[in-house]
């Protein structure tokens, strides 16, 4: 069976927006999107994150540079957007292009800005357990996890997880997520020699590689839950990590791409601009 993440992301921006309205903010509380060139998948990203800013009562602002702005461009960009009172919320669309200084300009952002939770500051305080956001994607993944183990009434002490890939934005904080909720965590990086041997021991397996069909279903446990958080392009669109069509016989359930992860990690980055908003709130009052 399938997870249905627009169902979660639905009830997630339901919350957010009931949020949003008890603030009473003299302007809508504003999220930014920085994107660098004109990468058509990168856009459709977009413009799926400001649809769903505005359904729940935000501004909305998309900020689309030059493919050759200079660090120095984008950052200057930064700076003006962040004198903006209503930001509550910036994130800059990745990957950037290599002559971009990525560091330089994510540090750039204030870090009470920072709701994609990569800057330095917030992402050392999420390693050190005391962020106040949670990067979306691991935010998503948990919470999809929850919803589920809590509808099925089962216990996450007694599953296994395995996660695979330790990216910056899936991998690594999804395992240190799970590894904070005192979970049984095996981690699966470059360096495996036999991800199969690990894969296939996961009561709940979850990967975030970007590789297209990299988990087949002679990887995967039979009844074992799959979260595909993985997203890579194909002629046919958006693919994730998991070959759907020989998993899906052998897993209890798992998350399709698209309509998984994604709207629930949407719907987490817009929590994070609620969080911004709320504390801006009471600094009014």
């Amino acid at each position: 069976m399938l997870l249905d993440g627009r169902e979660i992301a639905r009830s997630l921006r339901e919350a957010v927006a009931d949020k949003i309205k008890k603030l009473q903010l003299p302007y809508k509380p504003m999220l930014c999107d920085i994107v660098i060139g004109a990468d058509s998948v990168s856009l459709s990203y977009v413009r799926v994150k400001g649809k769903a800013a505005e359904s729940v009562g935000m501004a909305f602002r998309l900020e689309q540079l030059s493919q050759d702005a200079t660090t120095a461009d984008v950052i200057d960009a930064i700076s003006e957007i962040q004198s903006d009172q209503a930001l509550c919320g910036l994130i800059i669309q990745l990957p950037v292009p290599d002559h971009i200084d990525k560091d330089a300009v994510l540090n750039a952002i204030a870090a009470e800005y920072d709701v994609d939770c990569i800057g330095a500051e917030n992402n050392n305080a999420f390693y050190r357990g005391q962020g106040g956001m949670v990067p979306p994607t691991a935010g998503a993944i948990w919470h999809i996890l929850l919803a589920h183990f809590t509808s099925k009434k089962e216990k996450f002490e007694e599953k296994e997880f395995t996660v695979v890939g330790q990216g910056e934005l899936v991998g690594r904080p999804t395992a240190f997520l799970l590894q904070e909720m005192n979970l049984e965590v095996e981690v699966a990086d470059k360096s495996v020699a036999d991800l199969k041997s690990l894969t296939r021991r996961a009561d709940v397996l979850i990967s975030g590689t970007g590789i297209a069909g990299l988990i087949n279903g002679d990887m995967v446990k039979p009844g074992a839950v799959v979260i595909d958080a993985g997203t890579s392009e194909s002629g046919a669109g958006i693919v994730g990590d998991v070959d759907l069509e020989s998993v899906a016989p052998v897993a209890s359930y798992v998350s399709p791409v698209p309509g998984g992860v994604g709207p629930v990690t949407v719907a987490k980055l817009l929590e994070n601009v609620a969080l911004v908003a709320e504390t801006k709130s009471k600094l009014i009052k």
